[in-house]
């Protein structure tokens, strides 16, 4: 069945060409002393940010999940974002069992 929705009501609902993609990221972490856990958060926020893309999640020390948006209403994460945020956290020896979902739709969960 066809959904004739104006562009007005897709724009509400996020969908056709304005919905909103993002991305999931886990791994386990393998960080002793509070203060290499809060210099890897630090350093990963400033990487998201420096990329205009906002996180939230949960962490311990032992493991590390969270869900990445872009920061605009309707922009969403790229795939160079995603190949990015994979690439560093690969590049983290304290990072092992990394997982990074291909792009979701942030209001469907598909």
């Amino acid at each position: 069945m066809a959904k004739n929705r104006s562009r007005r009501l897709r724009k509400k609902l996020y969908s056709d060409e304005f919905t909103v993609y993002g991305i999931s990221v886990s791994c386990d972490l393998s960080i002793d002393k509070a203060s290499e856990y809060d210099v890897f958060i630090d350093e990963f926020i400033d990487f998201v940010e420096a990329r205009n893309l906002m996180i939230g999640g949960g962490a311990s020390h032992s493991k590390f999940d969270c869900f990445v948006v872009a920061e605009g209403r309707y922009d969403s994460v790229t795939e160079d974002d995603r190949v990015a945020i994979e690439t560093w956290f690969i590049n983290k020896p304290e990072c092992t069992n990394v997982e990074v979902s291909t792009l979701v739709d942030v209001n469907s969960g598909i």
